[in-house]
């Protein structure tokens, strides 16, 4: 057996050792259930966060309306756009003694719900 048959083994294992590791646990990217709000869920960092904060939001809508509301927020410039005209617009929203824009808090509703 060869020095080169060796490292290429080594290098194999590694890379199949890594990949493992990033899809089947959550080290590197938390993996979360598929839901029909992907779509819109996909702007969050971290989704268990967004959904313990979502828990203390009030009077929301189903979560397909919900969706379908976020959806229209976030298309044209995305999470930072939609945060930057919330808070242009004076929307915010009460949420257990923190003041949030409403996009972001109607997204933490939708993470709690999904």
């Amino acid at each position: 057996m060869r020095r080169r048959d060796i490292v290429a083994g080594v290098v194999a294992a590694g890379a199949a050792l890594s990949a493992g590791l990033y899809r089947f646990t959550d080290m590197f990217v938390k993996h979360y259930p598929p839901t029909p709000y992907d779509d819109v869920l996909g702007v969050l960092a971290d989704r268990e966060q967004a959904a313990r904060i979502g828990a203390f939001v009030s009077a929301t809508p189903q979560p397909q309306a919900l969706a379908a509301r976020l959806r229209a927020v976030l298309k044209p410039a995305g999470l930072a756009g939609a945060v930057k005209a919330d808070l242009a617009a004076d929307r915010l929203v009460e949420v257990d003694g923190w003041l949030l824009p409403q996009s972001v808090a109607l997204l933490s509703a939708l993470a709690a719900k999904a």
